[in-house]
């Protein structure tokens, strides 16, 4: 996609794909996704390399639900250490 190219064409086409990711970035904001520049910039160029977007959605649902558990876990650990056991 255009986005990850070096190839621009010209400066209209880099500031063109700048105000879009940017514009991406605040709907994204908007939404609360929770997903930074560089993330977004990533799932973005998957898609535009032909990957299902409602695949995607689920991948990166699935992941924070196992980060999310994974963090818990680990809290818990923490406070058990924390009691000396």
């Amino acid at each position: 996609g255009k986005m990850a190219e070096s190839g621009w064409h010209n400066d209209k086409e880099r500031a063109d794909a700048a105000e879009t990711a940017e514009a991406l970035f605040e709907i994204s904001n908007l939404l609360n996704t929770g997903l930074d520049k560089q993330s977004l910039a990533v799932l973005v160029e998957l898609v535009e390399s032909g990957v299902n977007p409602e695949a995607l959605a689920h991948v990166v649902k699935e992941l924070r639900r196992e980060s999310a558990a994974l963090q818990q876990a680990e809290r818990e650990s923490e406070g058990i250490r924390a009691m000396g056991l």
